[in-house]
């Protein structure tokens, strides 16, 4: 499984079901995770992205499939980043080193 962060900037389509109905929050979570997809931390944040979810995805296609999915709905726009754990990351520089 591989990590990846999802910033998440809602749209106004977006802004006034989440006012309406905050729990649809949890409601796409749950479709995200039926995508195979798991949701590890989510936060809401102040600031340029609205929120900010830490997934678990079998691959960069299985998270691609989520980010599409998301966005084609035009409520809100995503900026997905694929992340290293610090461990691995020190591993695969040590190799470029040759260390």
């Amino acid at each position: 499984m591989s990590t990846f962060l999802m910033l998440s900037t809602v749209g106004p389509d977006g802004a006034a079901t989440l006012t309406e109905n905050p729990d649809r929050l949890k409601a796409v979570n749950a479709e995200v995770e039926s995508m195979g997809v798991r949701v590890l931390a989510q936060w809401a944040l102040l600031g340029p992205y609205d929120f900010c979810t830490v997934l678990d995805a079998p691959d960069e296609k299985a998270m691609a499939r989520v980010a599409l999915v998301l966005g084609s709905r035009g409520t809100l726009k995503t900026l997905t980043l694929a992340a290293i754990p610090i461990d691995d990351y020190i591993e695969a520089v040590r190799n470029v080193s040759g260390d």
